[in-house]
């Protein structure tokens, strides 16, 4: 690891939990949290000895002590809090999705660029060292051409139409939580779709329950991906190729196995991660290193300029099954 940055935990809910215990756990330096109460940045510091807490986000990105901040705010208010860090002159890694939209993306990197910083989007799952090895295995050749991905994304979630799963202007909904895996996986191994075809279907609160798309590629390639909140489904995935397929269990999207099959069933390669904790920290490593190497593009693992890509083929899913967010 390079040499720490001070990190800014921006918000308390349970994704900030998970990456802070992460990043506790393999030594970087949290050393600020801020919340829009004073009692639940304070009740976050007790748990993770954080010795410095702010009762509102303007102090924390103000903080002279904090250089970067994770931003895990709901996905509405993604670009409004990245975009005041970055102005405060810190680097900020965003959680996934990196925001509502396309628009709202190119202001955050467009904000990063002005003031010289780096704006990383939270997608952990692409640095987790399976899926490392797994590009590795796709350049050299082993699995042959690239013919297709297979990958769901599917949990049974809370139907309280209160949840911010179900809350609309909250950016609820199966596409943004959960079909941002899959989809920024079939970006990752195909880049930008030349045609998409999707389908959904809606909770009575207007939050998109399950999608499918269908993305297809020039030279004959496709992805298949599917999400739900309301359907517990294997949650695995496969790289198919002309010579073997990467067959991946689950969860395909945190530290877990995979296998290289030959059509004949022989078995190339089996993977079997060896990850502490969730894995989370993998993409502040990340961001340190791009900080270190002035990288202000964020890396070659996920470019801010394909996490601005991303949310416009979310836009363009969304356009297909007619789902818009309040204030759009």
């Amino acid at each position: 690891m390079t040499e720490s940055l001070r990190w800014g935990i921006l918000a308390t809910g349970g994704i900030a939990r998970m990456f802070t215990t992460d990043l506790r756990l393999h030594g970087f330096d949290v050393r600020a949290v801020g919340s829009r109460s004073e009692s639940s940045a304070a009740r976050f510091a007790d748990e993770f000895e954080i010795d410095r807490m702010h009762g509102s986000y303007e102090s924390l990105v103000a903080d002279p002590e904090v250089d970067v901040v994770y931003v895990a705010t709901p996905h509405p208010m993604h670009a409004e809090n990245a975009v005041r860090a970055l102005e405060a002159g810190k680097h900020v890694l965003v959680e996934k999705a990196f925001s509502l939209n396309e628009a709202e993306a190119r202001r955050i990197a467009e904000a990063a660029e002005a003031n010289g910083r780096v704006a990383l989007e939270a997608m952990w799952t692409r640095y987790l060292p399976h899926m490392v090895r797994i590009r590795e295995l796709v350049a050299a050749g082993v699995i042959g051409d690239l013919r297709g991905l297979i990958a769901d994304h599917t949990q049974l979630l809370s139907e309280d139409p209160a949840h911010r799963l179900n809350a609309l202007e909250l950016g609820g909904g199966a596409l943004l939580d959960l079909g941002i895996y899959p989809i920024s996986f079939a970006w990752d191994l195909f880049g930008e779709p030349a045609e998409i075809t999707a389908a959904a279907t809606f909770k009575p609160s207007g939050a998109d329950a399950q999608v499918s798309a269908v993305f297809r590629y020039d030279g004959g390639r496709t992805a298949s991906t599917f999400s739900a909140s309301n359907t517990q489904g294997p949650n695995t995935a496969v790289v198919l190729g002309s010579e073997a397929r990467i067959e991946i269990d689950s969860v395909w999207y945190s530290p877990t196995t995979f296998r290289v099959v030959r059509p004949d069933g022989v078995v190339v390669e089996e993977y079997v991660s060896q990850v502490e904790g969730r894995g989370m920290h993998y993409q502040a490593a990340a961001l340190e290193r791009a900080v270190a190497d002035g990288r202000l593009d964020g890396g070659d693992i996920l470019p801010t300029r394909e996490s601005v890509a991303v949310m416009g083929t979310l836009d363009r899913i969304r356009a297909q099954i007619g789902l818009a967010y309040p204030g759009e």
